[in-house]
């Protein structure tokens, strides 16, 4: 509340009183002079005019200099009257601003009337106002990059990240995606597409070879002189040959047999040991335990702890990288999304209602919330202002107008006298 010696009003508030101070003495000096003269003729009437006039100058200046401080500095009771009920105008003051600017009805129907949501839908839909909020948030969350603890961040992520893979259970996970897996037989189609891969694969002559090149080696290994017996009869190579051949024709015809018949035992039997193996998740305790020691082992393993910690690493220097540049994918995004949140709301009158009930929601809640807040706060601002300077701001502030009584009742108390005059001594002849 420090008011500087170059406020214009201080200059205005000096010249009014000199005014006022002028016009008193102007009414002193007509009063001494009508007395001079024996007060006869006009001169009774000047006398009567100045004697009024100066008592409601003198009444009037002791009414306003009474608000602030004690006339003549004189001990005068009921007087100071502002510096001496600063507590009693705090609370005023404080019980007014709440009753009449934080009333919840009061501001619900100016808001409700106000019509939040429109006004947003309207200002959302200008290109520029959702480039500039984009762009305002794109600065902010730079500076929040910028200012977040890199080390206590990794740290975090870290506990966290590890803390929910310790908690979570492997086993349920496996046996619930297992279970999207067998609905609608897509597990048996997963096996219709692994058992043609493996026809594909056993239909090709170089698998074939290799496979004859691997029984010619065992032969040859496991029974030496057997191969060297046979070889004076049928090249060894050539069985080989044969034997391969047969047992990829052999196999493919168990697969063609397979992917032919819906209720093939092997399908039955395939669909036999998934449905057991989920339940085993499920409900198997030595099951779970085996899944969720092989999990720890993986958790602890220094390569997916190394991984784990530089993960905040890779997302600050993406986010960095991106946000720092003028054609920002992630601030585009948010520009296009207020964009169309904008448009939407303009076209959709349930989402303007939506938000408007939210809003009002909202304001009430905070206005109960803040009513007794801002008013304990307004009390004790006032209360711990100090009292000379709490003063000098509100004579500077209502000061001048002020004055204008001490005009009014020099003026109105000089024609007071001249109608008293006039009832006790009659007009002049």
């Amino acid at each position: 509340m420090n008011v500087g010696a170059a406020d214009p009003r201080r200059a205005q508030l000096r010249r009014l009183k000199l005014y006022a101070l002028a016009m008193l003495l102007a009414m002193l000096a007509g009063f001494v002079a009508s007395h001079l003269n024996g007060e006869r003729g006009a001169w009774a009437w000047v006398g009567a005019f100045c004697e009024a006039a100066t008592v409601g100058a003198l009444a009037d200046w002791f009414a306003v200099v009474a608000l602030f401080r004690r006339p003549l500095n004189l001990p005068i009771p009921h007087t100071a009257i502002i510096p001496r009920n600063k507590e009693r105008i705090a609370d005023s003051l404080a019980v007014f601003v709440r009753d009449h600017f934080l009333e919840p009805e009061s501001l619900l129907a100016k808001l409700k009337v106000f019509d939040p949501a429109t006004r947003l839908g309207h200002w959302l839909a200008q290109p520029q106002q959702a480039r500039m909020l984009a762009g305002m948030a794109r600065g902010w969350a730079v500076q929040a990059l910028d200012l977040l603890d890199e080390t206590a961040v990794r740290a975090a992520i870290q506990r966290f990240v590890v803390e929910q893979l310790r908690q979570w259970n492997v086993a349920a996970t496996a046996g619930d995606l297992l279970g999207l897996l067998t609905a609608d037989n897509r597990h048996q189609r997963v096996l219709d597409e692994g058992l043609t891969r493996i026809a594909g694969w056993l239909d090709d002559d170089a698998v074939r070879q290799r496979a004859s090149m691997l029984i010619v080696r065992y032969i040859r290994k496991e029974w030496p002189k057997l191969a060297s017996t046979v070889d004076w009869v049928k090249p060894i190579d050539e069985i080989g040959d044969s034997l391969a051949e047969r047992l990829a024709r052999a196999a493919l015809e168990e697969l063609q047999d397979v992917l032919s018949q819906p209720a093939h035992p092997l399908r039955q039997d395939y669909a036999r040991w998934l449905g057991d193996y989920m339940r085993r998740l499920h409900h198997d305790p030595a099951l779970a335990e085996r899944v969720d020691a092989l999990k720890q082992q993986v958790i602890d393993h220094p390569a997916v702890q190394d991984y784990v910690q530089g993960l905040w690493q890779r997302i600050h220097r993406h986010l960095r990288e991106d946000l720092s540049r003028g054609d920002s994918a992630l601030a585009g995004h948010l520009e296009r999304s207020l964009g169309k949140l904008g448009a939407a709301i303009g076209d959709d009158p349930a989402l303007r209602d939506a938000l408007n009930q939210h809003m009002l929601a909202g304001a009430e809640k905070l206005t109960t919330r803040l009513r007794s807040g801002v008013t304990a706060h307004i009390a004790q601002t006032v209360k711990g202002w100090d009292e000379a300077k709490l003063v000098e701001q509100l004579e500077l502030s209502v000061g001048r107008d002020l004055q204008y009584i001490r005009f009014n009742g020099t003026l109105v108390g000089g024609l007071i006298g001249l109608l008293l005059h006039a009832l006790t001594h009659g007009l002049p002849s």
